[in-house]
């Protein structure tokens, strides 16, 4: 059995990272999809919640289930019993930061690869931190996630404008 681990913070989960997902469920046997608890980073979106999001939008692709994690990347694909990490790439900047880890992680554990998908151009500008941007001065987020995740972004920042005004 192919397993690819496809980690991120996913913070949200957005268009492009679902179509980098979709396209690794039709390439590998299994995904495991790897949500980063980053401790020295302030999430919008707990793990737990990062983790429901992604198996909502996920929940057709039979081969796809998520997990968290924290530590060392090679590690956490060496327990799924991945033999490749996924990364998508957006631009030649990714590329520079991306091949650097894929060099890195080979020498750290030489059995596990690194697979690199091009996004899909139409979210070759799109990020969750640009997204939470939009989101955060009130514009319109809903060309860039699945429905139901862009109405948890904007109930998130409406929480915090309420918990502001208090």
């Amino acid at each position: 059995m192919k397993t690819a681990v496809y980690p991120g913070s996913f913070d949200p989960v957005t268009l492009g990272h679902y179509d980098i997902i979709e396209r690794t469920a039709k390439i590998m046997d299994r995904v495991v999809i790897g949500v980063l608890q980053n401790k020295s980073k302030t999430p919008l979106f707990s793990a737990q919640e990062r983790v429901k999001m992604l198996e909502e939008v996920t929940k057709d692709l039979t081969n796809v289930e998520v997990r968290c994690f924290d530590g060392l990347l090679i590690d956490f694909a060496r327990s799924c019993n991945a033999k490749v990490i996924v990364r998508g790439l957006r631009a030649v900047t990714d590329f520079e930061y991306e091949l650097q880890m894929a060099q890195t992680n080979r020498v750290i554990a030489p059995e596990i690869d690194t697979l690199f998908l091009n996004t899909n151009l139409k979210y070759s500008y799109l990020s969750s931190s640009i997204v939470k941007e939009i989101a955060e001065f009130g514009g319109d987020i809903r060309g860039f996630l699945h429905p139901q995740i862009a109405q948890k972004v904007i109930e998130k920042f409406a929480q915090g404008k309420n918990l502001e005004t208090k």
